[in-house]
């Protein structure tokens, strides 16, 4: 893609710029990628849940209670969370307990909310 075929109106083009960012940039499918994640954390239930095991281990039920929902509709949600790699299943007998799937779901998780209250 060449500058002189650009599709914008701008009066002033800083090419060593442009190509800076664009030697680095990722493929489409990457963005795509990220703003799935993203889409997974614009559900409060979700983010609830994910709040809650950012605290502490939990299991279905006591998801349930915590935030006055079934247990079908925490499951719902901790499939979707499950599915985007963000909590994971640990068993304990016949109890199934959810964390966060890694420190980089913690990271993320918690920087949104350290914004949020700034």
């Amino acid at each position: 893609m060449g500058f002189e075929k650009s599709i914008t109106d701008c009066n002033v083009l800083h090419e060593d710029i442009v190509e800076l960012v664009r030697k680095d940039m990722p493929e489409e499918s990457i963005f795509f990628d990220l703003a799935d994640l993203y889409t997974i954390f614009g559900d409060s239930t979700r983010v609830r849940i994910l709040w809650a095991l950012d605290i502490h281990d939990m299991c279905v039920c006591d998801i349930a209670v915590l935030l006055n929902l079934t247990k079908s509709a925490v499951s719902h949600q901790l499939r979707i969370l499950r599915q985007a790699n963000l909590v994971k299943p640990r068993r304990e007998g016949k109890v199934v307990f959810y964390t966060l799937a890694d420190e980089h779901v913690k990271a993320i998780f918690e920087k949104g909310m350290e914004h949020i209250y700034e």
